[in-house]
């Protein structure tokens, strides 16, 4: 290790990494505007560079960050590939900091994912395609964006983690499988509209329940979760906020005031998620083979 920068994560061994235990990570809570890929892009760039003076190692941007949410007809004209020069200036980037952003990647088959991509040391590592799309109320995805596919963890300069999409959380399934596949530290990416009125002195009725199923996941997978809202109005809609990192315990770490811009920056520390799993061992007693025997089961005979 002689000669290697330890405050950087990708410049040493996963091994190595592990032995470092605390990590201090960032909630982007940032307002992207309508389509407008280069304002984006360099509001990107501004908050990295805060995070960066603010000891940052990892910095996570909102549900379709570089392009808003309510895209409609002009899915194709912001659509990237992961080739795309557009995204060179966020691979040099991310040599200094570790970034998830969010966008509307275009694959040479031609279709448009929601995504989200893992970028570190000028690579992207991991990408996460949103497998559930919503399709009622205010929302149309299905409409523009195809599904994703697969679920799966990977080697991250914070631990073993995993990426869901907002609605992706709302089906315990896909952090059930996560879980499964050794998540430390569950991720979503968000931009969800506030729904259920919004009284003074209180908040969203969806931002409760969003609450209530972060902090559950992280208790039942023992794991901390970062959830990372975005701002702003788009087609009416106002995108409450309130970024917030949970704890392997259930606990709040640290939270983002609602409906403002705001740059969250947290301590994780995985000898609290090894603490939690010897507290509470429900991952070592899971058993995947009656899982798996029963899924198959409802799958041949159908839900009753």
């Amino acid at each position: 290790r002689h000669g290697r920068d330890l405050s950087r994560p990708g410049l040493y061994s996963h091994a190595e990494w592990n032995r470092v235990s605390r990590h201090t990570i960032a909630l982007a809570q940032i307002s992207p505007a309508l389509g407008d890929l280069e304002r984006n892009l360099a509001m990107h760039e501004k908050t990295a560079e805060e995070a960066i003076a603010r000891g940052v190692r990892l910095v996570v941007f909102p549900e379709l960050s570089l392009t808003g949410y309510f895209l409609k007809d002009i899915v194709s004209s912001v659509a990237l590939p992961l080739t795309s020069p557009f995204l060179g200036r966020l691979r040099d980037l991310s040599r200094r900091i570790d970034l998830i952003v969010g966008l509307v990647e275009e694959t040479p088959e031609r279709l448009f994912y929601n995504a989200a991509v893992y970028l570190s040391m000028g690579e992207i590592i991991h990408v996460h395609r949103k497998v559930y799309l919503p399709t009622y109320g205010i929302f149309d995805e299905q409409r523009y964006l195809a599904e994703g596919g697969r679920i799966r963890t990977f080697r991250s300069g914070i631990g073993r983690s995993a990426i869901l999409i907002c609605e992706d959380m709302w089906h315990p399934s896909a952090a059930c499988v996560a879980s499964l596949d050794g998540m430390d530290v569950l991720i979503s990416p968000s931009s969800s509209p506030g729904r259920g009125g919004l009284e003074e002195g209180k908040t969203f009725a969806n931002a409760r329940a969003w609450e209530t199923i972060n902090r559950a996941y992280a208790q039942l997978f023992t794991c901390y979760v970062l959830y990372a809202n975005r701002v702003g109005y788009e087609d009416g809609a106002c995108f409450w906020g309130g970024s917030e990192v949970i704890g392997p315990s259930g606990d709040t770490v640290a939270k983002a005031e609602y409906v403002s811009e705001a740059i969250l920056v947290a301590d994780i520390d995985h000898a609290e998620v090894r603490r939690a799993r010897m507290a509470n061992p429900l991952l070592r007693d899971e058993r995947i083979d009656v899982t798996l025997q029963e899924l198959e089961r409802i799958k041949r005979e159908g839900a009753r």
